[in-house]
């Protein structure tokens, strides 16, 4: 059975919208896939090139750029993100993540840049949890993929918020690359969006890659779908700081490095193969051999591997574990599927949205 007639199944069944897929080795692309529909009720077709948001599949790229400036020497993994943003220079730690606002301590250490890159900064999303943190989160950042305020904004609000735990003590999972990205733009002088395009997106030749879909393309995304009470699959309305088609405002200065980027399979395959050839695709390296390694390394402890948890669920199994902003296989034979099952030092990352 071909990847297409497998996929063919659940979308007649109306248990998913489509898929869009490729499989490349040796140098090659061996198989492709569209199956089913950008849009189900317009009976729009998913095909090669379809745009999709490709939500934490961001990720990895923006902790590429990082890795970059750290190669020129324009940042440290040990030095604490206050030396380019001061508004983090005193946080504050809650006592219990689901605790009062107010019933918090002094940070034991400043919140660095490999703190971001592993997720143990305390920083997280206000989503995962049921305490006051939560509506605390959607106040001051607004949505969770785009958000109303500026950078500078954004960071200054992120800022007067308490972590949810000490810097470097556990693998918090949220918003420390969407701050990342905005440090990494600050340290250029440009919006996030023009370096990773001039960095990452035009060296490689992305070009269906940003956080902006050009109009003229805007036929080619992929909507959101769902389901409805009665477990019917439909399409998803577009909300604000959502991905339904959202229409991002002209005035919109927001750029998220954690999630807002779009993409289609042949750009992604493009920034993936820097994994497989140590930094390098077709001529063009982005990053030094020992740099990759560096990145893909696991870097947390196993107790830390073993606490970390999202809606209450584990995040890694006990193969897996996480480097510089992408999941790494540590034992082939104990991995789970979406945080790489490959061989050892496999790395992944995957997207909310179901990439």
């Amino acid at each position: 059975m071909t990847i297409a007639e497998m996929l063919a199944e659940p979308v007649a069944a109306g248990e998913m919208a489509g898929a869009v897929t490729l499989v490349w080795r040796d140098d090659r692309v061996l198989d492709t896939a569209a199956v089913g529909w950008a849009d189900v009720e317009a009976k729009l077709p998913l095909a090669r090139d379809s745009l999709f948001r490709i939500a934490s599949m961001s990720k990895p790229v923006t902790s590429v750029a990082a890795l970059m400036l750290l190669e020129e020497g324009r940042l440290a993994l040990d030095e604490p993100i206050a030396h380019r943003a001061p508004e983090f220079g005193e946080m504050r730690v809650l006592r219990d993540a689901d605790g009062p606002l107010d019933d918090a301590v002094a940070a034991e250490r400043p919140i660095t840049f490999e703190d971001l890159l592993t997720h143990r900064a305390g920083v997280t999303y206000g989503d995962f949890h049921s305490g006051p943190i939560k509506a605390a989160y959607a106040e001051a950042l607004g949505g969770s993929i785009d958000s109303h305020l500026t950078p500078e904004a954004w960071m200054a609000s992120l800022a007067a918020l308490p972590l949810v735990g000490q810097p470097g003590s556990g693998f918090y999972y949220g918003h420390s690359t969407d701050l990342l990205g905005f440090l990494i733009a600050r340290i250029e002088g440009a919006p996030l969006g023009e370096v990773l395009a001039r960095r990452i997106f035009r060296p490689l030749g992305m070009v269906d890659t940003g956080f902006v879909v050009p109009r003229e393309k805007w036929g080619r995304r992929a909507g959101m779908h769902g389901f409805d009470a009665d477990g019917r699959l439909i399409k998803l309305a577009a909300v604000p700081g959502g991905a339904a088609l959202p229409e991002r405002p002209d005035a919109m200065t927001y750029e998220g490095g954690g999630a807002g980027l779009w993409s289609t399979v042949d750009d992604y395959l493009a920034f993936a193969r820097l994994f497989v050839a140590a930094g390098e695709v077709d001529g063009v390296r982005l990053l030094k051999p020992e740099t990759v390694a560096l990145m893909t390394t696991n870097r947390l402890s196993a107790a830390q591997r073993a606490e970390a948890k999202t809606l209450g669920m584990p995040v890694f199994a006990a193969g897996n574990g996480f480097g510089l902003g992408v999941a790494v296989t540590i034992d082939p034979a104990k991995a789970a599927p979406i945080r790489g099952k490959g061989g050892l030092g496999t790395v992944s990352w995957p997207g909310a949205y179901g990439g």
